[in-house]
C-alpha cells in the first residue's frame, strides 16, 4: 500500500502530538494597527505586504505546535493580483516550515474548468513551451460537490497523479447548511449522507498505509449529532472540522469526529487563534504588538482542550 497525503498528515499530527490546525484568514481590519503604520495606506501593494508580514509572524509562532495551516482563499482573492501574491508567498513560507497546507477554496465546476482548477491548485500547469510546472501547489484543497461527481473527478485524478488530497464538503458548520444539506431524499437519506456515501466510495482506492484516504470530508463542529453518524459512515475518511471556538463548536462535541484510534479528524480554528490578542484572556496577557504570542498561547490552549476531551472519551492515540 502506497503512502499518501493522509499518511503525511497523520505523521505531522503525531510529530506535534496535536490534531489542531490554524486557519490563516487575515481580515485586514482585525490585523494589529502597528503593522499598518508608517506605510502607504492607500495601495494594494501595502495590503499585500501587511498580510504577508502578519501571516509569517503567525506561522513562526505556531509552526512547532500545529501540523497544518488552512488558508481561506477569499481573504486574498479580494485584493486581486496583489492579494494572490500574498497567497502564493504564504503557501511557500508555510511549506518551507514543514507544514501541510490546506487551501480552503471550495472550488467546483465541470469538464475542463474543473481540470484547470485541479491542475492550478494541486498539480502542474502547462507553459507556452509545453513545460509542466506547479502553480499554487497546495497539499490539499476543499471542494464543493454540488455539481456532482464529474466536478470532483478531475480533482481526484490530480490527487492520484501528484499525491495530493481534497476535502469534500459534507456537513458544513454554518447555521443555514441544514436548509439544503439536511433535506431528505426519496431514498430516505439526507443530502449530507448522500454526499458522504459518495466520499466513502470514491476514497476506497486511495487509502494509505495507515488506513485513511486522500479524499477527506468537511464536517462542521457545530453539528455533533450529524458528525457522529458521518463518522460511522466514513471510517477511512479524515474529517476537516471547522467551527471550533468562534462559531460555537465545543471540544466535547468534536470528539465524535474522531475514530476509536484517536485519528480521523483535524480541528481548525481561524479567528480564535490569529486574532486571539483581541479577546480575553489573551488580551490581558499580551499587548497588540505581541499578537503572535497570543496566537501561540491560544493554539496551545486549543490543543490541550481537544486532547483532554479525547482522553475522556478513551480516544487518545497510542503513544500520546
Amino acid at each position: 500500500m502506497k503512502e499518501n497525503i493522509a499518511d503525511k498528515l497523520l505523521e505531522c499530527i503525531d510529530k506535534k502530538v496535536n490534531p489542531c490546525i490554524v486557519g490563516l484568514d487575515p481580515a485586514l481590519e482585525q490585523i494589529p494597527e502597528h503593522l499598518k503604520k508608517s506605510k502607504d495606506r492607500n495601495s494594494f501593494e501595502t495590503v499585500r505586504d501587511v498580510i504577508i508580514e502578519f501571516n509569517k509572524l503567525i506561522i513562526n509562532a505556531v509552526e512547532d505546535i500545529v501540523p497544518a495551516v488552512k488558508i481561506q482563499t477569499a481573504f486574498y482573492e479580494a485584493y486581486g493580483s496583489r492579494g494572490m501574491e500574498a497567497l502564493e508567498e504564504t503557501i511557500r513560507y508555510a511549506k518551507n516550515k514543514g507544514l501541510i497546507v490546506i487551501e480552503d477554496a471550495k472550488r467546483n465546476d465541470i469538464g475542463n474548468t474543473a481540470k484547470a482548477y485541479a491542475e492550478g491548485h494541486l498539480g502542474k500547469v502547462s507553459l507556452i513551451d509545453g513545460t509542466l510546472k506547479p502553480s499554487l501547489d497546495v497539499d490539499m484543497i476543499t471542494v464543493n460537490p454540488y455539481l456532482g461527481s464529474d466536478s470532483i473527478e478531475p480533482f481526484i485524478e490530480a490527487c492520484k497523479e501528484y499525491e495530493k488530497g481534497i476535502f469534500i464538503l459534507a456537513k458544513t458548520s454554518n447555521k443555514s447548511s441544514r436548509e439544503i444539506q439536511n433535506k431528505t431524499t426519496k431514498k430516505g437519506k439526507t443530502i449530507y449522507e448522500t454526499v458522504a456515501q459518495y466520499i466513502d466510495k470514491a476514497g476506497k482506492d486511495m487509502i494509505g498505509k495507515r488506513g485513511y484516504s486522500a479524499i477527506g470530508a468537511v464536517v462542521g463542529a457545530t453539528y455533533p449529532r450529524e458528525a457522529k453518524k458521518l463518522r460511522k459512515q466514513m471510517p477511512n475518511t479524515i474529517f476537516l472540522v471547522p467551527g471550533y471556538g468562534a462559531q460555537g463548536g465545543k471540544a466535547k462535541d468534536i470528539t465524535h469526529c474522531f475514530n476509536s484510534d484517536g485519528y480521523g479528524a483535524i480541528i481548525s480554528s481561524s479567528r480564535g487563534i490569529i486574532f486571539a490578542y483581541k479577546e480575553e484572556p489573551y488580551k490581558s496577557m499580551f499587548c497588540p504588538e505581541e499578537f503572535y504570542m497570543a496566537s501561540r498561547k491560544a493554539a496551545k490552549d486549543m490543543s490541550i482542550d481537544i486532547i483532554k476531551n479525547l482522553e475522556k472519551q478513551n480516544k487518545l492515540p497510542k503513544g500520546w
